[in-house]
């Protein structure tokens, strides 16, 4: 199992003036960073790569579809085939990174309302669009882990029964789940079967607190979620996400409007120190 930081804290396009961050999270023990896909081209995520190798840190990525002209679940096709094709220059990108997997709200536009829930003919734009882009994501040797949002920043999967239902009706072996404590926090009746009951299709775990914050110091049930990872087997990436101010554009897609931590190291350090101790007292390594 490996524990590792996304990088949204500080940004969402990695380069050589975060190094200095990237080497203090090595120092306080991180296998790894969660690396954003938002801009550039692959030859500039090669050399990310190398700046991570030189630090000894593995990686994985994270994106999302912000643009509603590339909405996979749209009613125009020239507009699906812009995502698909989007997502294929971020495998692209991933592939030169050198990150196995990639996670995010990979299913339709962050923070898009038609003012309904999703209709039976998006749902199948969801499914058409997915099975294209696994296979996309099979060439790069990349496995996808979809995302499930809470209501307020998306419509089309607010739970992983939703989410999960669908990616088994895709039914593509690089297609599939993520598991966020914070959005199962708001939308699950009960997280903890949310995890248990889908094991079968997650492939990538986010550790994020109830405000977004430092993991530990909020109501997210910890030591139940540790058991429940414990109990189903998983053994990959336990990744933080956590959010601030820093950036604007970020801040306001994600509702953050006041600071969650003393600084962005108190969020890495207490946040790794807090999954050790849920770790080893769930008997995980």
């Amino acid at each position: 199992m490996k524990i590792g930081m996304c990088m949204f804290l500080w940004t969402t396009h990695i380069g050589p003036e975060h190094e200095s961050i990237l080497a203090s999270i090595k120092e306080v023990g991180f296998d790894g960073v969660e690396i954003p896909i938002f801009a550039g081209n692959p030859d500039h995520f090669q050399t990310t790569a190398k700046m991570l190798e030189s630090l000894g840190l593995d990686c994985t990525a994270v994106a999302a579809m912000g643009d509603p002209e590339m909405n996979l679940i749209s009613p125009d096709a020239s507009v699906r085939q812009a995502g698909v094709a989007h997502l294929d220059w971020a495998l692209e990108c991933c592939e030169a990174l050198g990150a196995e997997q990639i996670s995010g709200p990979l299913h339709s536009t962050l923070g898009h309302f038609t003012g309904q829930g999703p209709t039976e003919t998006e749902i199948g734009h969801f499914i058409e669009t997915q099975h294209q882009i696994g296979d996309l994501a099979a060439r790069r040797g990349v496995v996808i882990g979809l995302e499930a949002l809470n209501r307020f920043e998306c419509y089309l999967v607010n739970t992983m029964d939703a989410l999960c239902g669908h990616i088994r009706t895709i039914n593509h072996p690089n297609i599939t789940a993520m598991y966020d404590t914070f959005h199962c926090n708001i939308e699950e009746t009960d997280p903890i079967a949310a995890l248990t009951r889908h094991k079968d299709v997650i492939s990538h775990i986010h550790i994020s607190e109830n405000d977004r914050g430092v993991p530990g110091r909020g109501n997210i049930p910890w030591e139940e979620t540790f058991n429940a990872i414990k109990q189903i087997g998983y053994d990959d990436w336990l990744t933080i996400e956590a959010f601030g101010r820093g950036l604007p554009d970020l801040a306001a897609a994600t509702k953050v409007w006041r600071d969650f931590a003393e600084s962005p190291a108190a969020v890495y350090r207490d946040g790794y120190a807090h999954i050790r101790e849920a770790m080893a007292k769930a008997g995980l390594t």
